[in-house]
């Protein structure tokens, strides 16, 4: 029995149809604690009805500033339970990141960690809040699972003022009893949640999403994973971030919806998952380009036990060649791809029925329109040339009180909205995507298109090398100059930038070899794990206009 079936529902709606079936299937399993999909419920509706009993209304906006957590799913769907919005954010966004967020969707309530509370202190005088409810990771865990935590100082905890409008997760749902009001919506039109996205200005853009536009995409997940995701006989550990569209999407899609138990990991700790992979004999896996990398070098690998695993994701980045195949080689699993973006919500989940290689998207789901076209002029490509990917669907909404970068991000042809994703991609003739390059990542030198990730695949086959970011540097003379950031792993000696110069030259074309090779001992990562060569390219930038100003 699958959870959704059709789009005049609530996202709410999927779990509680499974729930009604199946309560007391295993959930979620959390820190070694099982929650029933009867016992999920409960907590989920305690906490819509204390949000109710707290004044929050139909379409209030709710911050969620949390890590994975049972207390993030309840306060997920307990908001839209009543009607309101959840705006989830990542839990390491500093003071300055919040206060933007929660000013731009206007939220008047926030569910935070003990240990972040300090800056959401921080922002109350400059921010429309009124109410904070406060949690510990530890709450819902039985006390000898707490009392165990705290003698050895495993749990992380947080100083908290108590003060007028804050309240504790616990007390909340201890107190209110699980009738929440009912609340009708059209779902078509009413928002489910806001998420927050990467902005070329250098502020985040809200992207607001409908019940309707989350369901579409599930629902063609149902049909791309048929035959080979089960319904309620696999394990799903969750280590991706559930305020990322990818982890939260993926996860009510493949697991909550169809009666999957799910190990939900605060933390993407490698030895953790390893273990929990192996403990819970987990069948499915999703993780960015980063983790998998950091799995294959973990000198415990050979340890453990993966021969569980039956499918694997990837998304958010470029999957290297190298990681994609030395994966396969140590599990005889191909990493799939689960590829879209925040605004328009999962386009694919990579293919289930045929070899693939690291680039491999699969096909676009139905309910999206998809074109590749020639970046200057938006005109249609011809099947195999490499183009710019464009996505319409009907669920498609400008940003949040942001004009300006949703005229920069969407465009109408022939009649319709479509959103440009800033990937340059082709389409075979069979219709399936293959990943070429990001748009802001092509590097033009001489008149040529190189692509950045093309040359940091090549200098990550390199055994002393575990980490590598392209970018180009201004040069009048020819356009761009390619410079490589390299992370040695530790204690490597002997390696400089003349043998990875020529470890290029073999491998590349002559136009692709790095011009410049500077040694780091870390590259910048996004709060979701994206390696931000944005953020690189603007600092030689920077540097350009210093030299010659």
């Amino acid at each position: 029995m699958k959870g959704y079936q059709s789009l005049d529902e609530q996202v709410i709606t999927g779990f509680e149809r499974i729930a009604a079936q199946y309560p007391d299937k295993t959930a979620i399993v959390f820190l070694g604690t099982k929650f029933s999909y009867s016992e999920l419920r409960e907590l989920i509706y305690r906490f819509a009805t204390a949000l109710h009993e707290l004044g929050v209304k139909d379409n209030d906006r709710v911050v969620l500033y949390l890590p994975n957590c049972p207390q993030w799913i309840a306060a997920y769907l307990g908001t839209q339970k009543i009607g309101a919005v959840p705006v989830p954010v990542s839990p390491i966004y500093t003071p300055y990141e919040i206060k933007y967020m929660i000013n731009n969707s206007r939220a008047e309530t926030i569910i935070c960690q003990d240990t972040n509370f300090g800056y959401v202190k921080e922002v109350i005088p400059d921010t429309s809040l009124k109410t904070i409810i406060v949690t510990n990771l530890a709450d819902l865990l039985p006390w000898y699972r707490r009392m165990v935590g705290k003698m050895f100082d495993r749990i992380p905890h947080g100083v908290v003022t108590r003060s007028k409008g804050v309240y504790w997760f616990k007390d909340l749902i201890d107190k209110y009893p699980r009738t929440p009001p009912r609340v009708d919506i059209n779902p078509r039109e009413h928002l489910a949640y806001i998420l927050y996205t990467g902005g070329t200005t250098g502020l985040p853009k809200g992207v607001p999403g409908t019940h309707s536009g989350m369901i579409s995409y599930i629902l063609d997940l149902y049909d791309a994973i048929e035959g080979s995701v089960s319904e309620g006989d696999d394990v799903f550990v969750l280590v991706t971030p559930l305020f990322h569209i990818m982890g939260k999407g993926t996860f009510i899609g493949i697991a909550l919806s169809l009666g999957n138990p799910t190990i939900v990991m605060p933390q993407p700790v490698v030895d953790a998952i390893l273990e929990t992979i192996q403990r819970y004999k987990a069948t499915l896996f999703l993780g960015v380009p980063t983790l998998y990398r950091l799995i294959l070098e973990c000198d415990r690998l050979a340890f453990y036990d993966l021969s569980s695993l039956k499918y694997c994701w990837s998304g958010g980045d470029v999957l290297p060649a190298e990681v994609f195949d030395r994966f396969e080689k140590l599990t005889k699993i191909q990493i799939r791809q689960v590829y879209g973006s925040t605004e328009t919500g999962h386009l694919t989940f990579g293919t289930t029925n045929k070899k693939i290689t690291a680039t491999s998207l699969g096909k676009p789901f139905p309910s999206r329109k998809v074109r590749v076209v020639n970046p200057d002029t938006l005109e249609q490509v011809e099947r195999g040339q490499v183009g710019e990917l464009i996505v319409s669907s009907p669920f498609l909404l400008p940003y949040l009180n942001n004009p300006e970068e949703t005229s920069r991000s969407f465009v109408e042809i022939d009649g319709m909205k479509w959103y440009r994703v800033g990937d340059y991609v082709k389409m075979d003739e069979d219709g399936e995507l293959y990943f070429v390059d990001r748009t802001a990542d092509v590097i033009k030198y001489k008149g040529y298109r190189v692509s950045a990730s093309e040359i940091e695949a090549v200098l990550q086959d390199h055994p002393a090398v575990i980490g590598a970011c392209v970018v180009g540097v201004p040069d009048p003379k020819v356009g761009e100059r390619i410079k490589a950031i390299v992370v040695l792993k530790e204690d490597t000696r002997g390696v400089g930038a003349h043998e990875l110069t020529a470890f290029c030259r073999e491998r590349l074309a002559p136009y692709k070899v790095p011009h410049y090779i500077e040694f780091r001992d870390m590259l910048p990562k996004s709060k979701v794990g994206k390696l931000l060569r944005r953020e690189l390219r603007a600092e030689e930038r920077r540097k350009f206009e210093k030299k010659h100003n």
